[in-house]
């Protein structure tokens, strides 16, 4: 959505003449202060202007919403009269009511925001002519064109309201072949999906998408309605099942991302298509179908490394990788989270190098590998300290203690289980620095030993067999 550029506005002469007394003042007068000015300008008006209309002194006497009131109603623009002051009436009641919820409300009456106004009485009045004469593609204009004018989160009620009169205006033009009806479907999915009500957006999303299919309809900026369509209704779909999932109606919500897949390809936007089947794949992860959640991501790391878009190729790795760890093949998933971390360090992505890192750490910690467990967790801590994220670094700073911990479980072990004087002398000055253990040379081949009784064999990327599915850590 754009906000259209300004066009020059013919102000009628009452609200010409008020303008000239622009800007208000923003302060709020007593009434005995007003009293007085009104007849400090009477009797300046008498004095020094003795042949003003009875409507030059209204212009100079009355508020600058009232004289736009005055305007429509003399050039018998009823509707629009009507239409304004309801509009203005729940512009103040809204202004009040955020006034009492907050000590920082900052919002300006209606009445100090003179172009505003102007743009009521400009686009409303236009738009009773034109239904008058039943050219109703032009109401839908001048509607459409406060709608844009009033797209600010500030305003966002006003742009709704004539929202919702584009959309009724909508049904009855049939000149164009349903675009305007396309176009307002779309905007009241938008509304909706604002407002959090996700079924209701869909339905109009729906509309939207059937309505612009096989059309090569743009908007004002060049985008064709099709494609704009389909982004919407994936973006609202994916937001239904991640409710389903929430609530564990994992069918449901694979059948509507399996919806959202068929829309992708039919938008023919490659980059749309691998983002339904990275969402899709998730589902299906959700559901405990990890075959089919495989294959899925294994599309999406396809379309992205045809697209060269290594940060796609990064969240499709992360993701297999967490199938496969729920499947326990847990070197395979090292393999993929190395790949994600080498990703997101050349693309300085640092929260997905800190998710990538901390999930490896777990898998080396809870096989045993408490030095390469370490590694990764203090790399994760490091990252989360650099990019000043204080619940994310106390998160890794844990990890990183437990894992130490483990790793100097070891040695302390060793140290004990030999039970001679050198190893006491050795665990009595740790306990007296705390400071980090290391491994005393004396008994470095005893703590190998320990290692062998705790640890699997260490792998690599090229060893698949490290790690067995049934060991656990029993420290």
């Amino acid at each position: 959505m754009t906000t259209l550029p300004p066009l020059p506005m013919t102000r009628p002469k009452l609200t010409a003449l008020a303008r000239q007394k622009l800007p208000c003042s923003p302060r709020t007068k007593p009434r005995s202060e007003l009293i007085k000015e009104k007849d400090d300008i009477d009797h300046y008006l008498e004095v020094n202007f003795k042949g003003l209309s009875k409507e030059e002194v209204a212009a100079y006497r009355n508020s600058y919403t009232k004289n736009v009131c005055v305007e429509m109603l003399r050039d018998g623009y009823h509707k629009s009269f009507t239409e304004f002051f309801a509009l203005t009436e729940k512009w103040d009641a809204l202004r009040e009511a955020a006034r009492v919820r907050s000590l920082s409300w900052a919002q300006r009456p209606l009445e100090e925001q003179p172009d505003k106004l102007d743009h009521f009485y400009y686009y409303l009045t236009r738009a009773e002519t034109a239904e008058r004469k039943e050219y109703f593609e032009e109401v839908y204009n001048n509607l459409y064109a406060l709608a844009c004018y009033f797209n600010n989160s500030e305003d966002k009620w006003v742009r709704n309201h004539f929202y919702e009169r584009c959309f009724k205006i909508a049904q009855v033009i049939k000149i164009d072949g349903g675009k305007k009806e396309a176009e307002a479907h779309g905007h009241m999915g938008l509304l909706f999906e604002e407002d959090g009500q996700l079924l209701e957006a869909a339905e109009h999303y729906e509309a939207f998408h059937q309505l612009t299919q096989g059309r090569i309809w743009k908007d004002e900026t060049g985008r064709v309605l099709n494609l704009l369509a389909c982004e919407s209704l994936l973006r609202t779909y994916r937001l239904l099942s991640d409710k389903m999932l929430e609530n564990k109606e994992y069918k449901q919500a694979i059948r509507i991302l399996i919806k959202a897949c068929e829309i992708a390809k039919e938008g023919n936007d490659k980059k749309m298509e691998g983002e339904a089947s990275y969402y899709l794949g998730l589902a299906h992860l959700a559901a405990g179908e990890y075959e089919t959640a495989l294959a899925v991501l294994n599309t999406y790391g396809k379309i992205s490394a045809d697209l060269d878009d290594d940060l796609s190729l990064g969240r499709a790795y992360e993701a297999t990788a967490k199938v496969l760890q729920s499947q326990g093949q847990m070197a395979e998933a090292v393999k993929y989270l190395k790949k994600v971390v080498k990703i997101a360090k050349n693309n300085f992505q640092n929260l997905d190098f800190v998710r990538a890192s901390t999930m490896l750490g777990d898998i080396y910690n809870e096989k045993g590998h408490y030095s390469k467990a370490s590694e990764y967790f203090q790399q994760a801590f490091n990252t989360t300290a650099d990019i000043m994220n204080i619940s994310l670094k106390d998160e890794t700073k844990v990890h990183y203690g437990i894992a130490k911990a483990h790793q100097m479980m070891l040695t302390v072990n060793s140290c004990i289980e030999s039970a001679d004087l050198t190893s006491l002398d050795y665990l009595l000055s740790w306990k007296e620095s705390r400071s980090d253990i290391t491994p005393d040379p004396t008994s470095e081949s005893r703590r190998s030993t320990m290692e062998s009784l705790y640890h699997t064999s260490e792998f690599s990327e090229e060893e698949s067999s490290g790690f067995s599915g049934n060991q656990k850590n029993d420290t």
